[in-house]
């Protein structure tokens, strides 16, 4: 079984971000060995939100035009009202999640964050959930919008609430294990898979 200390994942996030929904799936992952960076519009501190009431702040680690894609195995969204709907605004962000999705990568959005899929256009016939607000935005994009504290489609994970953190946590977790363990296999097999290399002919005495 391969290390989930192997992993890296990117967070996205500027002002009104759901307090809960960056740090307890941040605090998850660091506690499973997890490398975790959270990347901003700025690297300003940034301002949660408790529902409607100003929360905590956090010190993004770098700024979205400085991410590249390459460097991580998944991107978790959280939601909050004024955080997605501002970075989904964002050239950069949109392009970030689109360069997730085009690589095949682990994307995990939670309440509102979906915004961010949909403006992405990455929604198209997968099965997905949201914050109830966005769910004819996500049907009109395409998706097939169910009602469910989580939801697996291929590389996507979705949750509806901060009351779904544990369930979207621990889905997160198992697929990130399991995309790492593929990898391990797939890297074992091509090792295989090469020809012995030839045997050395002893030195000649002298």
């Amino acid at each position: 079984m391969a290390e989930l200390s192997q992993a890296h994942v990117l967070i996205i996030a500027t002002d009104g971000f759901e307090q809960a929904e960056l740090f307890e799936p941040r605090k998850a992952l660091l506690d499973a060995g997890v490398k975790v960076t959270l990347a901003s519009i700025k690297t300003d501190p940034i301002q949660g939100m408790v529902f409607d009431d100003k929360g905590d702040t956090i010190t993004p680690d770098t700024t979205l035009d400085e991410v590249d894609t390459e460097d991580f195995t998944a991107l978790l969204l959280p939601g909050g009202v004024g955080n997605p709907d501002k970075l989904r605004m964002n050239d950069r962000a949109v392009e970030i999640v689109e360069e997730f999705a085009d690589d095949g990568k682990l994307i995990a959005a939670i309440c509102h964050a979906p915004w961010l899929l949909i403006e992405a256009d990455v929604v198209d016939g997968r099965r997905m959930t949201s914050w109830p607000s966005l769910r004819v935005d996500l049907a009109n994009a395409g998706a097939e919008v169910v009602d469910e504290e989580v939801v697996r489609d291929g590389p996507f994970i979705t949750s509806r609430k901060p009351d779904d953190i544990p369930a979207f946590n621990k889905a997160i977790l198992a697929a990130l294990q399991e995309d790492l363990d593929d990898q391990e296999a797939d890297e074992d097999d091509t090792a295989d898979a090469l020809p012995p290399e030839p045997a050395r002919r002893p030195a000649a005495s002298r």
